[in-house]
């Protein structure tokens, strides 16, 4: 097998402020012909950095030294215009949030036609006919009456399609994919995974596969460098990797799955929050005059209760309604139907008589860096709740910051920093001491863990749990990671297109599922961990 890529004794630092950071300290690797190569490992180990580093595509402020060699071709020491040749066409990249790589206000026929036109001079007629050839080719159904169609009009899933789609435009040898299937549903997951391993196959390409999820690793790749600081720190072939692990960081990572149980539900627990039979439709407006014509219907019907100490995981596709049920239920989107808080029906409350009950009801969301102020100091946000619903008599606001910092792990004297200091993990911990420092009754979390490292992630379920046991939370916790469901839920519901498909005990519905979605959801969940 043949040579494609290799790299040796890259060494990538970044100036800033006055001062220079090593991101990448002596890596060598290589992807033959025909080959899946994994770089593993957890945020800011240096994965992305070292295979952007491969044909430049690093900022300004990056200093680079090392072998890079494309084919025989030296690609260290290449011109800008020789660069631009390999980019996008031997050598393509898929990244993880395609949203922020589409064009959000180009259609897909213009972003694809792009790049056909750039690198192959296509045009017109011929084309669209390509654009339509690749769509077809990654799966998208009925691809011609979606030319016309704009990235937000599509599901996570079919983005991340359109994007395979565009770095397949021109034939690569080597299709560079970073973190593709982190955020999409585990069998959407699963989909993107069988659909990369086919065209690799048909196609005749190598792949350079970028994650922090074993799982993945194991369903794709032939060979595993596992990263850690700045340095590979163990290389094999993928089933020797995961049966005999030899560094200890290697078996670190292996382990890292959340796992157990939560805690039992007290005895005679009261019923936080309840809805019947609650409904989200919203309406479709036409014409000049705004006639509602039609329904989305995002909810149908949904039952669910929640007792003081319980967890209930939401589980189901992109789309499925999960979200909307909980934001419904914190009285945040419009609904109908009761929603029972605390012995009360909140449904037909103002906002000024909703607003003594939100310091119960508290949420927190997947990604910590987008809903924490980049402005504010860690103090000022977890304190801002405080400052809104007021602090009780004889408390001190900045001593009540430092004991729920030094609760959910991190250090009080910490509090003067801002978020862009913190990792991934900490600013989770952050936006979890925001939503407790209040001491809620009622707490949703969306997806909290799902952006995470698989390390951190079982550092925040245990913290999660902990808070639980300590003070009496009630959950509803939303995911589609279904091993952090079942480490998380008494009870789980599963959703599809709006409806409460199945409901059940978490460990019941786990073993023995009642419906033929929820054994779908199991089977991809399971098909991930299975040795590919």
């Amino acid at each position: 097998m043949s040579r494609l890529l290799d790299v040796r004794d890259l060494r990538v630092s970044f100036r800033q402020d006055g001062e220079t950071t090593e991101a990448v300290k002596g890596v060598s690797f290589h992807v033959d012909r025909g080959e899946t190569v994994a770089l593993v490992g957890e945020s800011g180990s240096g994965k992305s950095v070292s295979a952007l580093s491969t044909v430049q595509l690093l900022p300004d402020s990056a200093t680079v030294t090392g072998e890079i060699t494309y084919d025989g071709r030296d690609l260290a020491g290449a011109t800008e215009r020789e660069l631009r040749a390999v980019r996008g066409n031997d050598i393509s990249f898929i990244f993880q949030e395609p949203m922020t790589s589409l064009n959000p206000l180009h259609t897909l026929e213009k972003q694809i036609t792009e790049s056909l036109t750039l690198h192959q001079g296509l045009r017109g007629e011929k084309a669209r006919a390509r654009v339509i050839e690749l769509l077809e080719k990654v799966g998208i159904r009925d691809a011609e009456s979606r030319l016309s169609s704009y990235p937000h009009q599509l599901s996570g899933g079919q983005r991340q399609r359109v994007m395979i789609a565009m770095s397949l435009a021109n034939g690569p040898e080597l299709l560079i994919a970073d973190e593709p299937t982190t955020a999409l549903d585990v069998t959407i997951q699963a989909q993107i995974l069988e659909l990369l391993a086919d065209l690799k196959r048909r196609e005749n390409m190598s792949l350079l596969f970028i994650t922090h999820d074993l799982g993945v690793v194991r369903k794709i790749a032939d060979r595993v460098c596992v990263m850690q600081h700045g340095k590979i720190v163990e290389t094999g072939p993928t089933a020797e990797i995961f049966d005999n692990p030899q560094h200890p960081y290697t078996k670190l990572l292996l382990d890292a799955e959340a796992t157990g149980v939560p805690g039992p539900v007290p005895d005679g627990a009261e019923e936080i929050v309840s809805t019947e039979e609650l409904r989200i439709w919203f309406p479709i407006q036409t014409g000049l005059l705004k006639r509602t014509t039609g329904h989305v219907k995002a909810v149908n019907a949904a039952t669910v209760s929640v007792r003081r100490g319980e967890t209930l995981g939401i589980v189901g596709e992109s789309g499925s309604g999960k979200t909307t049920l909980a934001l419904a239920i914190m009285r945040l989107i419009s609904s109908q139907g009761p929603i029972i808080f605390q012995g009360d029906n909140v449904q037909g409350l103002s906002n000024k008589q909703l607003r003594p009950l939100r310091a119960d009801m508290q949420i927190v969301f997947q990604d910590p860096y987008g809903s924490l102020s980049p402005r504010m100091t860690v103090e000022q946000i977890i304190a801002e709740g405080l400052s809104v619903h007021g602090t009780a008599a004889g408390m001190d606001q900045r001593q009540m910051v430092a004991d729920i910092m030094t609760e959910v792990g991190l250090e009080p004297q910490m509090m003067h920093r801002y978020p862009h200091e913190f990792s991934g993990g900490q600013r989770q911990r952050i936006a979890i001491a925001r939503a407790m420092i209040l001491r809620p009754k009622l707490v949703v979390l969306d997806e909290p863990t799902s952006a995470l490292d698989m390390t951190v992630q079982v550092q925040i379920v245990e913290l999660l749990r902990d808070l639980q046991k300590k003070y009496g939370l009630a959950y509803l916790f939303i995911s589609h990671d279904l091993k952090v469901v079942r480490a998380m839920s008494h009870k789980v519901l599963v959703m599809k297109q709006g409806d409460v498909v199945e409901m059940g005990e978490g460990e019941a519905l786990f073993t023995a599922p009642k419906t033929e979605y929820t054994r779908q959801l199991l089977t991809a969940a399971l098909d991930l961990k299975a040795t590919g």
